[in-house]
């Protein structure tokens, strides 16, 4: 069944062991890559209590649950199926039986990325349509606001350029996912590139500057010190990430689900 060191030299070579380890890693940040949206989400935040507090409050909140979720699936995983632990728990062995239990899973797959794709886009659609209009401030294809009545309620103002762009952005995203049927390397390969310079950068040089940390004291080393251990971590899992898609493209199909 396998023993604490993972996967055993033989099944895979070692290098394919230090791969799949940094990997692993890539995996692991992707789970912590919501930082990317806090801010956005703080912006709507209601007070009193002060914002921050409240946010305070949720990141614990949802961190704790979201490492006691994951740690829970890795560790039981590993320890009931050892080498052969799946990167799908429910689908990886071709057992796709109850039927009820994999359709249940789906719907509320289906229900969080939704959910979760249209508020993480929020800062990529604004960007790019702020750009836009500043750019082009003429256009009346990116500007005007075309008005459709809806009975009942005010009306409806339908931008074009929204509508064209967005609904674009959506089908290319789609058909690259679908060019990509494998899952493990590219959210790998995500939460690597994502985590330490919008997880650990980004808010530790903010914290730095709000508090006012002189440079070279004991807390801005230590701050430092850890920026620079996520930087070799995101670098680690970014290289074993590509690794693995790039073994995996030798094999891949397009739009084939059965990996």
């Amino acid at each position: 069944m396998g023993g604490l060191t993972g996967i055993s030299i033989g099944t895979v070579t070692q290098t394919q062991k230090i791969w799949r380890s940094f990997q692993a890693l890539g995996e692991i940040a992707f789970a912590y890559s919501y930082s990317v949206i806090l801010i956005e989400i703080q912006d709507t935040v209601r007070s009193p209590p002060s914002e921050a507090k409240t946010m305070k409050k949720a990141t614990l909140i949802s961190v704790a649950v979201t490492t006691l979720f994951y740690m829970l699936c890795g560790c039981f995983g590993y320890a009931a199926f050892g080498d052969m632990s799946p990167g799908n728990l429910l689908t990886g062995f071709g057992f796709y039986n109850p039927y009820w239990l994999l359709d249940i899973a789906n719907v509320a797959i289906v229900i969080h990325l939704v959910g979760a794709y249209q508020v993480y886009c929020q800062p990529l659609f604004a960007f790019i349509e702020k750009a836009a209009a500043q750019r082009f401030p003429d256009s009346e294809f990116i500007s005007r606001g075309i008005k459709i009545p809806i009975p009942g309620s005010r009306s409806y103002s339908l931008n074009l350029f929204r509508l064209v762009w967005r609904t674009c952005f959506v089908i290319l995203t789609t058909v690259i996912s679908m060019l990509l049927p494998f899952f493990n390397d590219v959210v790998g390969l995500l939460g690597a590139l994502g985590f330490w310079p919008l997880t650990v950068y980004f808010p530790v040089e903010m914290y730095i500057a709000q508090k006012k940390i002189p440079k070279w004291s004991t807390r801005w080393l230590c701050l430092q010190i850890l920026s620079a251990a996520c930087l070799i971590i995101t670098i680690a899992a970014a290289a074993g990430s590509i690794a693995g898609v790039v073994v995996d493209l030798k094999s891949v199909k397009p739009f084939n689900t059965s990996y």
